[in-house]
């Protein structure tokens, strides 16, 4: 039996993006490759092709994967039984449009061969007149929707929906999305990595070649009736509580206890310094609280500290 005594810092992973940029560096002191166009920095994550890697303490140089197969009790206490941790959490910078897509159902995605999608975003920041898109403006057929894709207006089906910085958005397997450019912002999501791209907005590659579709997958995700969706009204501190996860934000200006004994969560610092048990944490940066740790406070390190809260319902 392993009793943790500190929460555990990670390894972010940077991803290139052909609509990514630098802004994770400006914005939460990433240190990213310079001159690169860095879409993603997955700062939590449990998959074959890549894994969350402990930083610091005694699990330092282990992989998330190995705390789950093998210290789960003491880690995450009893959290569902899964091949893998369940969750994947990303710091996403979108200095251009995402390709409008779809993500399927865990149903559609055994058909396909692909893994279900449901996900969270949290725009810690937005520039003047940013925008998402979420669903359609109105109900539409599959055929409807085909004929709208033949005849290159499909941009005009989509919900357009304007954001700013401490918006939130849920987006349940099915509903058809972008995100729109000049936005940074936090995804909580299933841990999935199965996209269904429907139009990129014409761009090409530098070889003026464009990014491949996936119609006829999407056609059969894509919920025709999940019309105008709006963004999250928080209820508290409560942004959503899903069977997949719950995220809370707290403006945090006194110490409390992150969670209550024998459970887990992950805290992610969004502005001011939080501290975390003897862990300080900047913006950008986060932290699993183990299961096991006795010492599970949070607190203020300054004025206008705030954190989202990550668990997993039991």
């Amino acid at each position: 039996m392993f009793n943790a005594d500190l929460p555990l810092l990670f390894t972010p992973i940077f991803q290139e993006r052909t609509w990514g940029g630098q802004k994770l560096a400006e914005l939460f002191a990433k240190d990213l490759p310079p001159g690169k166009r860095i879409g993603e920095s997955w700062e939590f994550v449990d998959r074959p092709e890549a894994q969350s890697i402990v930083r610091a303490g005694p699990m330092a140089g282990r992989s998330l994967h190995d705390l789950w197969s093998n210290f789960r009790t003491e880690f995450f206490g009893k959290v569902a039984d899964a091949p893998r941790f369940p969750l994947l959490i990303k710091l996403l910078d979108a200095q251009e449009k995402l390709s409008l897509q779809v993500h399927p159902s865990k149903q559609v995605a055994e058909s396909l061969g692909g893994e279900p999608k449901t996900e969270f975003w949290y725009f810690a920041a937005a520039d003047p007149r940013a925008e998402i898109f979420a669903g359609l403006r109105k109900t539409m057929t599959p055929e409807q929707f085909a004929r709208a894709l033949r005849a290159g207006t499909i941009a005009e089906c989509v919900h357009p929906i304007p954001v700013k910085s401490g918006d939130a958005m849920f987006l349940p397997s099915g509903r058809f999305h972008a995100i729109g450019g000049g936005n940074v912002l936090v995804e909580i999501q299933q841990n999935s990595d199965t996209t269904y791209r429907v139009f990129d907005w014409n761009r090409v590659d530098d070889y003026g070649k464009p990014r491949s579709l996936h119609i006829e997958e999407a056609l059969q995700c894509i919920n025709f009736e999940d019309v105008t969706p709006a963004t999250i009204q928080a209820d508290g501190e409560l942004l959503v509580r899903h069977e997949l996860f719950e995220v809370q934000k707290w403006n945090v200006d006194f110490p409390r206890e992150i969670v209550a004994a024998g459970q887990f969560a992950i805290v992610l610092c969004l502005s001011g310094r939080v501290g975390c048990s003897d862990l300080h944490l900047a913006p950008g940066e986060l932290c699993l609280v183990p299961a096991s740790l006795q010492d599970r406070s949070i607190y203020p390190l300054g004025d206008g500290t705030s954190l989202l809260r990550i668990t997993i319902p039991v």
